[in-house]
């Protein structure tokens, strides 16, 4: 669900952009939808809000054809505690605890909209929106949630490492396996897509 946005006087119709696109790319990326737009339309610069998520796996043994591609804990992990802690996340903060030490953000204060944490099977599912996020904010938060998951520190402890507004006060940084970005998020009178098959696909 990456956006991206062009200028151009070549006149050809959407299924022609894709298809003929698609002919000089790799495997393993393919655009998904083409759609002509105004010319105030920025990508980036009209994007309300930006969605992640994070797929987990649960189990007594590491990965192994999910390697690399889903994060991994072997402890279990309680639902209901991690839906708390999240809520104390959602609205308007300073992350400078969630904050890695090479972010180059101008403000650390960022707004979180929704998180979303369901299991299906062996397989945790966490869906981030926010207007913005800071780099590893995301990965910092999950290693935050996994340690109230699984019991090693209370739900309130989440509101203390985001009160504290220092790095050292949270979790580790999770594994970078398992982070997805899964799009931007327009206004609606874009008329542009909101998601791709791809979403419903990961692990």
């Amino acid at each position: 669900m990456q956006v991206a946005h062009l200028d151009t006087e070549l006149n050809r119709s959407e299924n022609a952009w894709v298809r003929g696109t698609n002919r000089y790319l790799p495997r393993d990326i393919a655009v998904q939808w083409v759609k002509a737009v105004a010319d105030d339309f920025h990508s980036r610069g009209c994007a309300i809000a930006r969605r992640y998520a994070y797929c987990l796996l649960e189990s007594p043994v590491r990965p192994s054809i999910d390697a690399g591609r889903v994060g991994w804990t072997f402890r279990p992990l309680q639902a209901q505690a991690m839906q708390d802690a999240a809520q104390v996340l959602i609205g308007e903060h300073d992350f400078s605890s969630f904050r890695a030490a090479q972010c180059q953000a101008r403000s650390p204060v960022k707004r979180l909209t929704h998180i979303h944490i369901n299991r299906r099977g062996a397989y945790w599912r966490f869906e981030f929106q926010g207007n913005a996020f800071l780099h590893h904010m995301i990965r910092n938060i999950m290693g935050c949630l996994v340690l109230v998951g699984d019991g090693r520190r209370p739900v309130h402890w989440i509101a203390d490492v985001l009160a504290a507004r220092q790095r050292s006060a949270a979790a580790p940084t999770f594994s970078a396996a398992g982070l997805y970005f899964v799009g931007p998020v327009y206004e609606p009178h874009w008329g542009l897509p909101s998601e791709v098959p791809a979403y419903d696909h990961l692990p």
